[in-house]
């Protein structure tokens, strides 16, 4: 589309200006030679061709366009480049002045005044050249219509252009004029505020944020970068991270733009920028044991729920493994994966690490503060280990996170929403610390809601095997070494072994070999020193036990089966109620067989 056709109605109204002004036929062609707009006979033919549409032709308004020209024809009737009529003796006109329009400095079209009675044609050869002036004006005036025109859809495309990138950003973004009244928001800021943007607009700043330090940007004329501020509106409590700037004309700050977004997302960002992913499935628990398959089914279930999860089981069973399995079959995998070892932090740095803590709390405190791991895992899981580690007072405070979803900083007063699901575990006997006052009995009933039990490896045995061939591959892999296989001997050997360790033993023998073993097999020569000593002493038990009387023999076995019993499933009433029904053996047996074998507390050894 031609540029004057984009104003082809304002050039109709300058055009019938133009004839009642001054008395003579008006007509506005286009570089294309399309008639735009006239008066009189060119009315009837707006938006047909002038001239044949031949610009090359060599007539009057082709010259004009071609070498950007005015002209002044006294006699048209007898100048045959006129126009295409003057063939056929049919031309109407008596004279014209025209004049090229412009617009950057190209030509865009032409303006004509034409005289078609005697009258009309004294008067333009009389005032031609006053007249061709003022064509001159009017086609600046065009020229001026477009150019606005083309402001005005540069200021639109601008605009939209704007709005689109302010929609795309994912932060909240907000912006206030010189009175604080909010002038722009984008989606974000609407979901963040939890208002629309039609009752965002226009509306104080005050009576969303009060007492925000954005208000002081107006006065001061100083923004700030990712300031922690916290506001509450209508029970919604907003925990943000704001940037603010000013913004100057003249010298004179007429407003202020700020930029947000949830204290969370933050943390959550700052999260997976500085960890390594902690995505592990249920699959890659790798065993085919009874034992096994009963706890990655439970898992499996339990994972799609919100309820506090206990893991129990011995060191080296892989209860963080179970842990991060249950956070990535969970709706909250996309959320964090907080790990904390409550054993292995000092507890004099403990607190703050769970809790975080204020600027200027304590000496060596970060001014700006610090945000702790219940914080972090806002939106997702955080894993405690080795919870039966915790200190007394500290449970108490993680007692009142879990009934309260709220944080309170060491150092502050102010209560922070946490969205977590807590996942805890220990290979101590928590309930036996709840009666000698070692554990709290309400945090405890707060996290066993869903106990998992992991099994030791003696008791899944058939797993032992597949982790063999796993870790032979991975470290085989890392170590670039052409190992096959297992001996017979070195296999039957791992089957005996009772893996006090349990996996992570059984892995660091298996790494052991690898840098031991100078064959394509693993050989008894690279297993680990221990592993024989402890295949010794059981040959040397079993022949000194062979020379005992079977009544004897069968003594010591059963007993020992009791003692594995509750240093499994603990001395509690519950337990033994659970032990008894696993030997299908009645209760008052098992009592008798525990004081005959003085087993009562062999738990707590």
């Amino acid at each position: 589309m031609s540029l004057l056709k984009k104003i082809q109605q304002t050039a109709q109204q300058v055009a019938e200006a133009i004839s009642s002004a001054i008395q003579f036929e008006a007509e506005i062609v286009d570089e294309e030679m399309t008639i735009i707009a006239g008066t009189g006979k060119y009315k009837e033919r707006i938006n047909t061709k002038e001239e044949g549409g031949e610009i090359e032709a060599g007539y009057l308004y082709g010259r004009v366009i071609r070498h950007n020209c005015s002209y002044i024809v006294e006699n048209a009737r007898q100048d045959p480049s006129y126009d295409p009529s003057f063939l056929t003796g049919q031309t109407e006109e008596w004279g014209e002045v025209c004049t090229p329009i412009h617009h950057n400095g190209h030509v865009i079209g032409v303006i004509g005044l034409i005289a078609f009675n005697e009258t009309q044609h004294r008067s333009l050869i009389a005032n031609k050249v006053s007249l061709l002036n003022f064509l001159q004006r009017m086609s600046e005036l065009l020229s001026s219509k477009i150019a606005e025109l083309e402001a005005l859809e540069n200021w639109k495309k601008t605009t939209h252009q704007l709005e689109v990138l302010i929609e795309s950003i994912h932060e909240g973004i907000l912006a206030i004029d010189e009175k604080g009244r909010i002038t722009t928001c984008n989606h974000t800021a609407e979901q963040l505020i939890q208002m629309k943007k039609e009752d965002l607009i226009g509306t104080s700043l005050e009576s969303v944020w009060p007492n925000t330090p954005m208000l002081e940007v107006l006065t001061s004329g100083k923004g700030y970068l990712e300031q922690e501020e916290n506001y509450e509106r209508d029970g919604h409590v907003m925990h943000m991270i704001v940037t603010a700037r000013p913004i100057e004309m003249f010298n004179r700050v007429v407003g202020v733009v700020a930029s947000f977004r949830r204290m969370s997302d933050m943390r959550r960002l700052a999260y997976s920028l500085t960890s390594e992913p902690k995505d592990l499935y249920l699959s890659e628990i790798r065993g085919k044991s009874r034992a096994l398959m009963v706890v990655k089914k439970q898992a499996e279930q339990v994972a799609r729920g919100y309820s506090n999860i206990l893991i129990t089981g011995e060191s080296g069973t892989g209860k963080g493994m179970l842990a991060a399995a249950i956070h990535s079959a969970s709706n909250r995998r996309n959320g964090p994966f907080i790990i904390v070892n409550c054993g292995a932090i000092p507890e004099a740095l403990l607190e703050s690490e769970l809790f975080g803590y204020v600027g200027g709390a304590f000496t060596g405190a970060k001014k700006e503060g610090k945000a702790g791991k219940f914080e972090l895992a806002d939106g997702g899981t955080i894993f405690l280990d080795e919870i039966g580690d915790l200190p007394l007072h500290l449970q108490v405070k993680l007692l009142h996170v879990l009934q309260s979803k709220q944080v309170e900083r060491v150092g502050g007063n102010k209560l922070i929403p946490v969205d977590i699901r807590l996942i805890s575990a220990t290979n101590k006997n928590l309930e036996e610390m709840v009666q000698n006052k070692e554990f709290r009995e309400d945090l405890y009933f707060r996290l066993n809601v869903i106990p998992i039990h992991m099994p030791p490896l003696r008791d899944r045995r058939e797993d032992i095997p597949v982790l063999m061939d796993y870790f032979l591959i991975k470290y085989r892999e890392l170590y670039k070494c052409d190992l096959l296989d297992f001996t017979p001997e070195v296999k039957e050997l791992f089957l005996r072994y009772p893996w006090p360790g349990n996996i992570r033993e059984l892995e660091n023998a298996i790494e052991y070999v690898i840098n031991m073993e100078t064959s394509s097999y693993v050989t008894m020569q690279s297993v680990p020193p221990r592993m024989l000593h402890t295949a010794a002493s059981h040959q040397s038990e079993m022949k000194r036990s062979a020379d005992e009387p079977l009544k004897d023999q069968l003594r010591e076995y059963e007993r020992n089966i009791l003692r594995d019993m509750i240093s499994r499933y603990g001395n509690t009433l519950e337990a033994k109620r659970m032990i008894a029904e696993k030997l299908q053996i009645g209760f008052s047996t098992l009592y008798k067989k525990l004081d005959a074998y003085q087993l009562h507390d062999a738990g707590q050894s």
